[in-house]
């Protein structure tokens, strides 16, 4: 037995949220949306595709942000989706404390924490 990867994440968010969710990680993230299976549409909620895995946002009756646990997502043009985030109200913050690494974090509409990180290309 063994673990071969992430299938998915989900993040939370409020009865109601599709529209926001297929904004924000369909048009500001850019991530393509997955049709659910029939089974689970009823519950609500949208599911996207992010790279070889998928992000699917679930809806949670008794909603509250994840302030820490969070999903990092890998970028190239980290300094774009910067931008992008700003521009669409999402502000970002700057954390220079991973070697290697270049990263930001932000939120959803909802304040679920995300984090964006990109390679700095030191080897």
């Amino acid at each position: 037995m063994r673990v071969t990867g992430i299938d998915h994440v989900q993040v939370a968010a409020p009865r109601g949220c599709e529209e926001a969710a297929r904004g924000f990680y369909g048009g500001v993230l850019g991530l393509d949306e997955i049709e659910k299976p029939a089974s689970l549409r009823e519950r609500g909620g949208a599911w996207f595709a992010c790279g070889a895995q998928q992000l699917h946002v679930g809806v949670a009756d008794d909603f509250a942000p994840a302030a820490k646990a969070h999903p990092a997502f890998a970028v190239e043009g980290l300094d774009e989706l910067a931008e992008r985030l700003g521009t669409a109200g999402f502000p970002v913050e700057w954390d220079d404390a991973l070697a290697g690494r270049r990263r930001f974090y932000s939120a959803d509409p909802w304040g679920n924490r995300l984090e964006f990180v990109e390679s700095d290309g030191a080897a």
